[in-house]
């Protein structure tokens, strides 16, 4: 049982002998990231060789759209995210989005997305949800995570809503360090909770804890709480469905426990699977996962009968999955390309200032600013702003400044401006950047692919978000 609540990834783009042993071993899971994925064939293939070494495997990943993809890290997600979804504010389109992306995931034979982000990003300061959430109001996260979770499932892969108890108050990355959300009992409950809770009557398959410690539910971080787990979630909230953590590399419980100890405690405390993403190169640091929990059911830390309730967990995920090979079928059969791109031109905002220039007539320079991203955006990441503009204006000259950069010189009139820069308003250096750019070319185009602040420039654009999709959408409204 102890091999079947563990769902580590792998180095390499075919399941490599260790993982293979595993999977005969008992395995009960895979996680799939941007280094295993090259494209829509070759992940089929990769998922089909897990299945060929155990039917029963649950494969999972990461595919929220917008800035966080897998399947699509090397030419960027197909669709918006969630902050864009929340502005068009339509849970039909919504809904249809995700349906679309359950698509791409069934074609490939995934069993488990882990989205949609749940999180209120209550906090515009907020360095790692941000426009991955569906915006600041609960209720319309809520309605936004019910249309999502109702699209993929309804298509027949699980959803995972995340990051429970709510990851969007904070001002800390999980990836680096322990967040905490610094707020009341009662604040947690109207604020954050809402979309859990309509997820759970929507009949989410699976929900995942977030590295963060809020200090009114308990002084331990959320994923090895046994009352935010246990009593909240599962006892308070009713939710009975797959509890998965997430990554237990992650900095926020990784600098405090070593691997095994971390999941034990999530085990102890209510979780059903442990996401482990990063595995040694043979494959020990898995056995020795397995190794920490069959200890800890011999010395009494972790009840028999509570790691059998996890592993029975998993098994009702697989056999959920199973259940829905029509549904798969069915939407593997419904392409609708376009979608992406309507719901992406919908969640523009434009600001025409009186500089403007009613469109981009020649190819213009671009000058990218953008902060690095989380280590929640794997792989390669999408194509920016002078990519899509390229495409229809070749010719289209690009420049990325990172922070302690310089501008490249804008003195050439003949040739329009573009300032990509995601997250402005959240990073001084950009702010300061942009201010002199467009004291140099106040007749720039600004397209902004995070959270909006003041708007700049001649014209300003408002993608509210990272993919391919709001590229080209800002790129077709440019050129139009």
């Amino acid at each position: 049982m102890a091999m079947s609540v563990l769902q580590p990834g792998f180095d390499g783009t075919e399941p490599p002998d260790w993982l293979r042993r595993a999977l005969g071993d008992g395995l009960g899971g895979v996680v799939l990231f941007a280094r295993n994925l090259l494209d829509q064939e070759q992940t089929a293939q990769v998922v089909a060789a897990l299945r060929g070494e155990s039917p029963d495997v649950v494969v999972a990943v990461d595919e929220e759209g917008g800035a966080v993809t897998r399947l699509e890290a090397r030419t960027g997600s197909s669709w918006p995210g969630n902050r864009a979804l929340g502005v068009v504010d339509d849970p039909v389109t919504t809904g249809r989005v995700a349906r679309q992306i359950a698509r791409l995931l069934a074609v490939a034979g995934i069993t488990l997305n882990y989205a949609p982000v749940a999180d209120v990003n209550s906090n515009p300061a907020n360095p790692v949800i941000g426009v991955r959430s569906f915006g600041p109001d609960p209720e319309l996260v809520a309605r936004h995570t019910v249309a999502w979770i109702e699209g993929l499932q309804g298509a027949g892969v699980a959803a995972c809503a995340k990051h429970f108890p709510g990851h969007g108050d904070t001002v800390t990355d999980s990836h680096l360090a322990l967040p905490t959300v610094h707020a009341s009992r009662e604040v947690v409950e109207h604020r954050d909770l809402p979309p859990f809770r309509a997820a759970i009557a929507a009949g989410v398959q699976a929900v995942m804890c977030g590295h963060l410690l809020v200090p009114a539910l308990d002084d331990q971080p959320a994923t090895l709480s046994r009352a935010v787990m246990t009593g909240l979630l599962r006892e308070e909230l009713g939710f009975g469905g797959l509890v998965v953590t997430d990554a237990i590399e992650m900095r926020a419980v990784a600098a405090f426990h070593e691997p095994g100890e971390i999941a034990v405690r999530a085990l102890v405390a209510g979780a059903d699977a442990v996401c482990a993403g990063i595995s040694s190169p043979d494959g020990s640091s898995v056995y020795a996962l397995r190794d920490a929990i069959v200890a800890a059911v011999r010395g009494g830390r972790l009840p028999e009968e509570r790691l059998a309730e996890a592993a029975a967990r998993v098994r009702a995920l697989v056999a959920w999955h199973a259940e829905r090979a029509r549904q798969r079928a069915e939407v593997a059969r419904d392409p609708d390309e376009d979608l992406g791109l309507r719901a992406a031109e919908a969640a523009l905002r434009v600001v025409v200032g009186e500089h403007a220039r009613p469109v981009l007539a020649r190819a213009p320079l671009v000058v990218e600013m953008a902060a690095r991203s989380s280590q929640a955006v794997d792989g390669i990441g999408p194509p920016g702003v002078a990519r899509a503009l390229a495409e229809l204006l070749p010719g289209t000259v690009e420049v990325s400044v990172d922070a302690g950069g310089a501008l490249p010189d804008l003195s050439d009139r003949d040739r329009p401006v573009v300032l990509a820069v995601r997250d402005a308003a959240r990073h001084a250096w950009i702010k300061e950047l942009l201010g002199e750019a467009l004291r140099q070319r106040p007749d720039a185009v600004v397209v902004e692919t995070g959270l909006p602040g003041p708007p700049a420039g001649a014209v300003h654009v408002a993608t509210h978000g990272s993919s391919r999709a709001s590229a080209r959408a800002a790129a077709r409204w440019l050129t139009n």
